[in-house]
Protein backbone atom coordinates (compact mmCIF):
# COMPACT_ATOMS: atom_id res chain seq x y z
CA UNK A 1 0.00 0.00 0.00
CA UNK A 2 2.80 2.39 0.94
CA UNK A 3 4.45 2.16 -2.54
CA UNK A 4 1.23 2.26 -4.27
CA UNK A 5 0.93 5.65 -2.36
CA UNK A 6 4.15 6.80 -3.23
CA UNK A 7 4.14 5.95 -7.35
CA UNK A 8 0.52 7.77 -6.76
CA UNK A 9 2.30 11.10 -5.43
CA UNK A 10 4.91 11.06 -7.91
CA UNK A 11 2.43 10.77 -11.06
CA UNK A 12 0.38 13.33 -9.79
CA UNK A 13 3.71 15.89 -8.98
CA UNK A 14 4.74 15.11 -12.90
CA UNK A 15 0.88 16.02 -13.85
CA UNK A 16 1.87 19.51 -11.78
CA UNK A 17 4.66 19.82 -13.42
CA UNK A 18 3.07 19.46 -16.99
CA UNK A 19 0.28 21.58 -16.10
CA UNK A 20 2.54 24.79 -14.86
CA UNK A 21 4.84 24.59 -17.81
CA UNK A 22 1.39 24.00 -20.47
CA UNK A 23 0.17 27.23 -18.60
CA UNK A 24 3.53 29.01 -19.02
CA UNK A 25 3.88 28.03 -23.01
CA UNK A 26 0.65 30.69 -23.32
CA UNK A 27 2.58 33.94 -22.03
CA UNK A 28 5.58 33.02 -24.53
CA UNK A 29 3.16 32.38 -27.20
CA UNK A 30 1.53 35.61 -27.19
CA UNK A 31 5.05 36.95 -28.04
CA UNK A 32 6.36 34.22 -30.17
CA UNK A 33 3.17 34.08 -32.17
CA UNK A 34 3.90 37.67 -33.30
CA UNK A 35 6.99 37.19 -35.00
CA UNK A 36 6.39 33.62 -36.39
CA UNK A 37 3.84 31.88 -38.55
CA UNK A 38 2.08 29.09 -37.14
CA UNK A 39 3.89 26.38 -38.70
CA UNK A 40 7.33 27.95 -38.45
CA UNK A 41 6.64 28.30 -34.60
CA UNK A 42 5.57 24.43 -34.34
CA UNK A 43 8.66 23.52 -36.65
CA UNK A 44 11.30 25.77 -34.03
CA UNK A 45 9.76 24.62 -30.81
CA UNK A 46 9.89 21.05 -32.26
CA UNK A 47 13.67 21.43 -33.29
CA UNK A 48 14.41 22.66 -29.87
CA UNK A 49 12.44 19.85 -27.98
CA UNK A 50 13.92 17.16 -30.00
CA UNK A 51 17.65 18.26 -29.76
CA UNK A 52 17.37 18.55 -25.52
CA UNK A 53 15.72 15.58 -25.37
CA UNK A 54 17.75 13.62 -28.09
CA UNK A 55 20.63 14.80 -25.77
CA UNK A 56 19.16 13.09 -22.21
CA UNK A 57 18.29 9.62 -24.12
CA UNK A 58 21.55 9.37 -25.60
CA UNK A 59 23.26 10.32 -22.15
CA UNK A 60 20.76 7.90 -20.45
CA UNK A 61 21.27 5.42 -23.00
CA UNK A 62 17.92 4.45 -23.06
CA UNK A 63 17.94 2.63 -26.60
CA UNK A 64 15.24 1.83 -28.94
CA UNK A 65 11.69 1.07 -27.74
CA UNK A 66 10.64 -2.72 -28.71
CA UNK A 67 8.70 -3.19 -32.03
CA UNK A 68 5.22 -3.18 -30.53
CA UNK A 69 5.32 0.45 -29.11
CA UNK A 70 6.34 2.24 -31.96
CA UNK A 71 2.87 2.41 -33.62
CA UNK A 72 1.67 4.16 -30.94
CA UNK A 73 4.31 6.66 -30.48
CA UNK A 74 4.25 7.29 -34.75
CA UNK A 75 0.47 7.94 -34.30
CA UNK A 76 0.94 10.11 -31.00
CA UNK A 77 3.80 11.90 -33.19
CA UNK A 78 1.74 12.73 -35.91
CA UNK A 79 -1.29 13.61 -34.83
CA UNK A 80 -0.49 15.54 -31.19
CA UNK A 81 3.16 16.49 -31.53
CA UNK A 82 3.19 17.47 -35.18
CA UNK A 83 -0.79 18.82 -36.84
CA UNK A 84 -2.25 19.38 -33.24
CA UNK A 85 0.71 22.18 -32.97
CA UNK A 86 0.38 23.78 -36.24
CA UNK A 87 -3.74 23.53 -36.08
CA UNK A 88 -4.17 25.08 -32.78
CA UNK A 89 -1.37 28.05 -33.91
CA UNK A 90 -3.17 28.67 -36.54
CA UNK A 91 -6.97 28.14 -35.24
CA UNK A 92 -5.87 30.87 -32.43
CA UNK A 93 -5.03 33.28 -35.04
CA UNK A 94 -8.61 33.06 -36.48
CA UNK A 95 -10.60 33.15 -33.40
CA UNK A 96 -10.95 35.07 -30.65
CA UNK A 97 -9.84 33.57 -27.22
CA UNK A 98 -13.49 32.54 -26.08
CA UNK A 99 -14.13 30.64 -28.97
CA UNK A 100 -10.67 29.08 -28.85
CA UNK A 101 -11.05 28.29 -25.57
CA UNK A 102 -14.84 26.59 -25.90
CA UNK A 103 -13.71 24.44 -29.20
CA UNK A 104 -9.89 23.26 -27.89
CA UNK A 105 -11.44 22.91 -24.29
CA UNK A 106 -13.32 19.69 -25.43
CA UNK A 107 -10.31 18.08 -26.26
CA UNK A 108 -10.30 16.16 -22.42
CA UNK A 109 -14.03 15.30 -22.90
CA UNK A 110 -13.16 13.05 -26.31
CA UNK A 111 -9.86 11.64 -24.20
CA UNK A 112 -12.55 10.47 -22.03
CA UNK A 113 -14.56 9.11 -24.64
CA UNK A 114 -11.79 7.39 -26.85
CA UNK A 115 -10.68 6.51 -23.48
CA UNK A 116 -13.37 4.28 -22.30
CA UNK A 117 -14.19 3.01 -25.95
CA UNK A 118 -10.86 1.99 -26.59
CA UNK A 119 -8.83 1.65 -23.70
CA UNK A 120 -11.71 0.45 -21.57
CA UNK A 121 -10.69 3.10 -18.97
CA UNK A 122 -13.63 3.62 -16.09
CA UNK A 123 -15.79 6.82 -16.16
CA UNK A 124 -16.61 6.98 -12.41
CA UNK A 125 -19.26 9.81 -11.69
CA UNK A 126 -17.14 11.93 -10.28
CA UNK A 127 -14.80 12.27 -13.32
CA UNK A 128 -17.64 13.07 -15.12
CA UNK A 129 -19.05 16.11 -12.62
CA UNK A 130 -15.49 17.23 -12.59
CA UNK A 131 -14.97 17.79 -16.14
CA UNK A 132 -18.26 19.24 -16.12
CA UNK A 133 -17.35 22.11 -13.52
CA UNK A 134 -13.70 22.28 -15.05
CA UNK A 135 -15.29 22.57 -19.01
CA UNK A 136 -17.87 25.48 -17.53
CA UNK A 137 -14.75 27.06 -15.78
CA UNK A 138 -12.39 27.18 -18.95
CA UNK A 139 -14.77 28.27 -20.97
CA UNK A 140 -15.81 31.69 -18.77
CA UNK A 141 -12.31 32.24 -18.55
CA UNK A 142 -12.12 32.44 -22.28
CA UNK A 143 -15.07 34.22 -22.70
CA UNK A 144 -13.83 37.28 -20.06
CA UNK A 145 -10.80 37.33 -21.81
CA UNK A 146 -11.51 37.54 -25.41
CA UNK A 147 -11.08 40.59 -27.15
CA UNK A 148 -13.24 42.40 -29.96
CA UNK A 149 -11.87 39.26 -32.56
CA UNK A 150 -14.21 37.26 -34.70
CA UNK A 151 -14.61 34.23 -35.28
CA UNK A 152 -14.29 32.81 -38.77
CA UNK A 153 -15.54 29.17 -39.82
CA UNK A 154 -12.26 28.04 -40.70
CA UNK A 155 -10.51 29.01 -37.31
CA UNK A 156 -13.81 27.00 -35.47
CA UNK A 157 -12.85 24.55 -37.59
CA UNK A 158 -9.03 24.52 -36.93
CA UNK A 159 -9.58 24.51 -33.20
CA UNK A 160 -11.95 21.35 -33.47
CA UNK A 161 -9.20 19.65 -35.45
CA UNK A 162 -6.48 20.21 -32.97
CA UNK A 163 -9.01 19.05 -30.08
CA UNK A 164 -9.48 15.62 -31.55
CA UNK A 165 -5.78 15.43 -33.11
CA UNK A 166 -4.90 16.07 -29.02
CA UNK A 167 -7.29 13.44 -27.84
CA UNK A 168 -6.28 10.80 -30.36
CA UNK A 169 -2.34 11.13 -29.55
CA UNK A 170 -2.99 11.00 -25.91
CA UNK A 171 -5.04 7.51 -26.13
CA UNK A 172 -2.62 5.97 -28.70
CA UNK A 173 0.31 6.99 -26.59
CA UNK A 174 -1.31 5.69 -23.43
CA UNK A 175 -0.87 1.86 -24.75
CA UNK A 176 3.26 2.81 -26.25
CA UNK A 177 3.85 3.77 -22.53
CA UNK A 178 3.60 0.05 -21.17
CA UNK A 179 5.65 -0.88 -23.43
CA UNK A 180 8.71 2.16 -23.39
CA UNK A 181 9.83 4.52 -21.04
CA UNK A 182 8.60 7.97 -21.00
CA UNK A 183 11.33 9.33 -22.44
CA UNK A 184 11.68 7.05 -25.49
CA UNK A 185 7.76 7.81 -26.14
CA UNK A 186 8.38 11.80 -25.70
CA UNK A 187 11.46 11.88 -27.78
CA UNK A 188 10.51 9.55 -30.58
CA UNK A 189 6.82 11.50 -31.26
CA UNK A 190 8.95 14.81 -30.88
CA UNK A 191 11.38 14.05 -33.89
CA UNK A 192 7.99 12.68 -35.82
CA UNK A 193 6.77 15.78 -35.11
CA UNK A 194 9.27 17.50 -36.41
CA UNK A 195 9.42 15.47 -39.37
CA UNK A 196 5.97 16.04 -40.45
CA UNK A 197 6.60 20.09 -39.85
CA UNK A 198 9.79 20.18 -42.07
CA UNK A 199 7.39 21.61 -45.03
CA UNK A 200 7.87 25.05 -42.66
CA UNK A 201 11.36 24.87 -43.15
CA UNK A 202 12.34 27.29 -45.45
CA UNK A 203 9.53 29.80 -43.28
CA UNK A 204 11.53 28.92 -40.29
CA UNK A 205 14.70 30.14 -41.62
CA UNK A 206 13.30 33.47 -42.99
CA UNK A 207 11.45 34.46 -39.98
CA UNK A 208 14.06 33.76 -38.02
CA UNK A 209 16.06 36.27 -39.79
CA UNK A 210 14.42 38.89 -39.17
CA UNK A 211 12.59 38.06 -35.64
CA UNK A 212 13.85 39.91 -32.12
CA UNK A 213 16.21 37.65 -30.26
CA UNK A 214 13.04 38.06 -27.68
CA UNK A 215 10.64 36.09 -29.80
CA UNK A 216 13.43 33.70 -31.02
CA UNK A 217 14.36 32.74 -27.11
CA UNK A 218 10.28 32.58 -26.36
CA UNK A 219 10.56 29.66 -29.10
CA UNK A 220 13.40 27.94 -27.83
CA UNK A 221 11.33 27.71 -24.26
CA UNK A 222 8.45 26.44 -25.80
CA UNK A 223 10.63 23.79 -27.15
CA UNK A 224 12.75 23.21 -23.83
CA UNK A 225 10.72 23.35 -21.48
CA UNK A 226 6.65 22.96 -22.28
CA UNK A 227 7.64 20.16 -24.63
CA UNK A 228 10.57 18.51 -23.60
CA UNK A 229 10.08 18.85 -20.07
CA UNK A 230 6.37 18.55 -19.63
CA UNK A 231 5.58 16.65 -22.44
CA UNK A 232 7.96 13.86 -20.28
CA UNK A 233 6.26 14.15 -17.34
CA UNK A 234 2.96 14.33 -18.94
CA UNK A 235 4.05 10.07 -20.49
CA UNK A 236 5.31 9.62 -17.11
CA UNK A 237 2.01 10.08 -14.99
CA UNK A 238 0.12 9.07 -18.03
CA UNK A 239 1.91 5.81 -17.64
CA UNK A 240 0.51 5.53 -14.56
CA UNK A 241 -3.21 6.66 -13.73
CA UNK A 242 -5.82 6.54 -16.78
CA UNK A 243 -5.95 9.00 -19.70
CA UNK A 244 -9.59 10.25 -18.95
CA UNK A 245 -8.15 11.73 -15.35
CA UNK A 246 -4.54 12.92 -16.73
CA UNK A 247 -7.04 14.60 -19.08
CA UNK A 248 -9.20 16.51 -17.02
CA UNK A 249 -6.35 17.28 -14.78
CA UNK A 250 -5.43 19.87 -17.85
CA UNK A 251 -8.48 21.98 -17.12
CA UNK A 252 -6.29 23.05 -14.32
CA UNK A 253 -4.13 25.45 -17.32
CA UNK A 254 -6.34 28.07 -17.53
CA UNK A 255 -6.74 28.75 -14.00
CA UNK A 256 -2.86 29.39 -14.26
CA UNK A 257 -3.06 31.15 -17.44
CA UNK A 258 -4.72 33.81 -15.35
CA UNK A 259 -2.11 33.72 -12.89
CA UNK A 260 0.63 34.15 -15.14
CA UNK A 261 -1.06 36.55 -17.12
CA UNK A 262 -1.38 38.63 -13.94
CA UNK A 263 2.13 38.29 -12.51
CA UNK A 264 4.08 38.49 -15.88
CA UNK A 265 1.49 40.82 -18.07
CA UNK A 266 -0.24 42.99 -15.05
CA UNK A 267 -2.97 41.65 -16.69
CA UNK A 268 -5.69 42.33 -13.46
CA UNK A 269 -8.41 39.76 -13.92
CA UNK A 270 -11.93 40.60 -13.65
CA UNK A 271 -14.42 38.87 -11.13
CA UNK A 272 -15.85 36.17 -14.36
CA UNK A 273 -12.15 35.48 -14.73
CA UNK A 274 -11.54 34.33 -11.10
CA UNK A 275 -14.89 32.48 -11.25
CA UNK A 276 -13.94 30.96 -13.92
CA UNK A 277 -10.24 29.74 -12.49
CA UNK A 278 -11.95 28.58 -9.20
CA UNK A 279 -14.58 26.12 -11.24
CA UNK A 280 -11.57 24.90 -13.67
CA UNK A 281 -9.38 24.09 -10.10
CA UNK A 282 -12.28 23.02 -8.50
CA UNK A 283 -13.61 20.74 -11.41
CA UNK A 284 -9.90 19.08 -11.60
CA UNK A 285 -10.19 18.23 -6.76
CA UNK A 286 -13.77 16.39 -7.94
CA UNK A 287 -12.26 14.51 -10.92
CA UNK A 288 -8.84 13.45 -9.07
CA UNK A 289 -10.72 12.87 -6.08
CA UNK A 290 -11.50 8.88 -4.72
CA UNK A 291 -14.51 8.02 -2.91
CA UNK A 292 -13.98 7.20 0.56
CA UNK A 293 -13.61 3.67 1.49
CA UNK A 294 -16.61 2.55 3.37
CA UNK A 295 -15.90 1.93 7.05
CA UNK A 296 -15.38 -2.16 7.80
CA UNK A 297 -18.46 -3.63 9.54
CA UNK A 298 -17.11 -4.87 12.69
CA UNK A 299 -19.81 -8.55 13.37
CA UNK A 300 -19.71 -9.38 17.24
CA UNK A 301 -18.35 -12.60 18.33
CA UNK A 302 -20.73 -14.31 20.39
CA UNK A 303 -20.08 -14.63 23.83
CA UNK A 304 -19.20 -17.75 26.14
CA UNK A 305 -22.01 -19.30 27.43
CA UNK A 306 -21.95 -19.29 30.79
CA UNK A 307 -22.23 -22.55 33.22
CA UNK A 308 -25.87 -20.92 33.97
CA UNK A 309 -27.06 -21.03 30.65
CA UNK A 310 -25.59 -24.24 29.31
CA UNK A 311 -27.27 -25.89 32.36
Amino acid sequence: MTTFRRTELLAAGAAAVTVVLWASAFVSIRSAGEEYSPGALALGRLVAGSVVLGVIWAVRREGWPPRSAWRGIVISGLLWFGFYSVALNWGEQQVDAGTAALVVNTGPILIALLGARLLGDPMPPRLLAGMAVSFAGAVAVGLSMSGEGGASVLGVVLCLLAAVAYAGGVVAQKPALGQASALQVTTLGSLVGAVVCLPFSAQLIDEAAGAPMSATLNMVYLGVFPLALAFTTWAYALARTTASRMGATTYAVPALVVLMSWLALGEVPGPLTLAGGALCLAGVAVSRSRPRAAAPVVVPEPRPAKAADSA
